[in-house]
């Protein structure tokens, strides 16, 4: 009996297999477990749209406020800084300034500069406002992905469906309540904005509309505890949430929870710039139009670190948190298709999956067994144990298992024992050309591996094509299908090989072609 190292991985496969996938599969509380996905346990199915307007006007409103703390910053006079959806628009009261605007707001990628005597104008080009819809939408997927796995969901699926809808999939979503949170966190903007309180015409904001508001460049914001409290805050803030860095739940004094945030080198410039000329006066912290705290500024505020107090719970707290870390949506989006998934057409799918995987297994089995005897039996050795590996690697990085992952596990079954057929095969012939039984085993191996590296491998480069550019359950069947692929080119070709060495000398001796390969010898 010899013993190498292909005997030695392909054990220690079947221990990893063993020790990774058992767990699972029984469901023990120790361990990663594989999560089953929508189609299988249930959950939320919901289709977005997004308001790609709302982002040219958020990015529009982001250059007023950049103009503003240039002129403030360089001592510029400006006047009428104004803007709307597509474009802002100001006077450079010293002429001799224009030419440093122009070279200031040059640097903005896709902007239009134009000026009419010393009133300057920025727009977006055609081609930039077409971008830039587009990578709200991408923005979009990426924010909400990211925000769901912060939640804590597996394996959440989000993805772009059709130009502009968003497909958002949420197993094992239950209750209302999960439902709820789920929403909220999804659909939040979590758009934070620092902005100066107009302590001049504060006091007469209850006696003002929004008009009035308006033409002093002006907005009426509400109280986030109390909607009946408002306030005045100049329309261009003073800085937004793309400077912002980290987010985490904090608490106040009082042991209530707060959030605190850090902004960037940018932010952090703006920020003290803008409290060490306001002493005295009040920065409004503002979160989806809602105005949360308005602290009067009693010195200089530098290191770029801010707080936003509110009645909040720990939960919500940590929601908004979530929120703010994984940045604002730069465009809002809005529900298009809700519907809940009952867990029912799970247990159906499963039960049925689960006769299709059985069945198949057990008439390979017993196919190979009775047609190559001895050598079956090793195949189906190997069979097991890639089953094994494949759910064990699954379980190990808490993958979700979908209804075409599973049919791609019983696609794995049937090409994981074809390469061991195509083994078994090339032996035989050699052995029928009269081949002793090491010649036989060596050029059977050698022979097979040219067609079984060629199968897998194409196969292989088709499921990464299918993860790539695939959606959902197109992910799962690829994923099931790689790991597959992967695990029958250890366990049939180095598994097996190992084996038949190990019984080589035995098969030597008991010249049985019948017994070992289903031959007469």
């Amino acid at each position: 009996m010899k013993l190498n190292y292909r005997i030695v991985i392909f054990a220690l496969a079947i221990v990893f297999g063993i020790v990774f996938s058992v767990p699972s599969l029984l469901q023990t509380e120790g361990g990663k477990k594989i999560t089953l996905g929508l189609d299988l346990q249930g959950g939320l199915h919901m289709l977005l749209g997004v308001k790609t307007d709302e982002a040219i006007k958020s990015r529009i409103k982001s250059i007023a406020a950049s103009v503003k703390h240039y002129a403030d910053r360089n001592d510029i006079l400006i006047d009428g800084l104004t803007f709307d959806e597509n474009s802002v628009r100001f006077e450079v009261l010293d002429s001799d300034e224009v030419k440093s605007f122009h070279t200031f707001l040059s640097k903005v990628e896709g902007a239009k500069v134009t000026n009419n005597g010393s009133v300057i104008t920025v727009s977006f080009t055609p081609k930039e406002v077409v971008k830039i819809k587009k990578l709200a939408i991408d923005q979009a997927i990426e924010t909400i992905r990211n925000r769901l796995d912060q939640f804590g969901l597996s394996e959440p699926i989000v993805a772009r469906q059709g130009k502009e809808k968003i497909l958002v999939e949420l197993a094992g979503i239950k209750t209302p309540q999960e439902e709820q949170r789920a929403r909220e966190l999804i659909s939040r903007a979590a758009k934070l904005e620092l902005m100066a309180v107009d302590e001049d015409r504060n006091a007469r904001v209850y006696n003002m509309s929004e008009a009035d508001a308006a033409a002093y460049g002006d907005v009426i914001l509400p109280d986030a505890k109390n909607p009946q409290i408002k306030y005045l805050v100049h329309e261009i803030p003073i800085l937004d949430g793309s400077m912002l860095t980290g987010a985490n739940v904090g608490f106040d004094k009082n042991n209530r929870p707060v959030i605190d945030f850090k902004l960037n080198s940018e932010g952090a410039d703006i920020f003290g710039d803008f409290t060490g000329k306001n002493v005295g006066k009040r920065l409004a912290i503002v979160l989806d139009g809602k105005v949360f705290s308005a602290p009067n500024i009693n010195e200089r505020i530098g290191g770029g670190a801010g707080q936003i107090s509110g009645n909040y719970t720990v939960v919500e707290a940590k929601d908004l948190a979530i929120a703010l870390r994984s940045g604002a949506l730069l465009a809002p989006i809005y529900m298009l298709e809700k519907r809940s998934v009952g867990p029912s057409l799970g247990a159906d799918s499963i039960k049925a999956s689960m006769v299709a995987l059985i069945g198949g297994f057990v008439l390979v089995i017993a196919f190979m067994v009775l047609y190559y005897r001895m050598a079956g039996v090793i195949a189906n050795i190997a069979l097991i144990a890639n089953l094994l590996l494949l759910l064990a690697v699954m379980s190990l990085f808490g993958a979700t298992l979908t209804l075409p992952g599973m049919a791609g596990i019983v696609l794995t079954v049937g090409m994981a024992v074809d390469a061991n057929v195509i083994i078994t095969e090339r032996i035989r012939e050699l052995i029928y050309e009269g081949k002793s039984m090491h010649k036989a085993i060596e050029d059977g191996y050698s022979n097979a591996m040219t067609a079984i590296l060629d199968a897998n491998i194409t196969t292989l480069i088709a499921s990464v094509v299918l993860y790539v550019y695939g959606t959902g359950a197109i992910k799962g069947f690829a994923i099931t299908m790689s790991i597959g692929i992967l695990a029958s080119m250890l366990t049939a070709i180095l598994g097996t090989h190992g084996i038949y060495q190990m019984l080589e000398s035995k098969m030597a001796k008991n010249k049985d072609y019948r017994f070992w390969f289903g031959i007469k010898g």
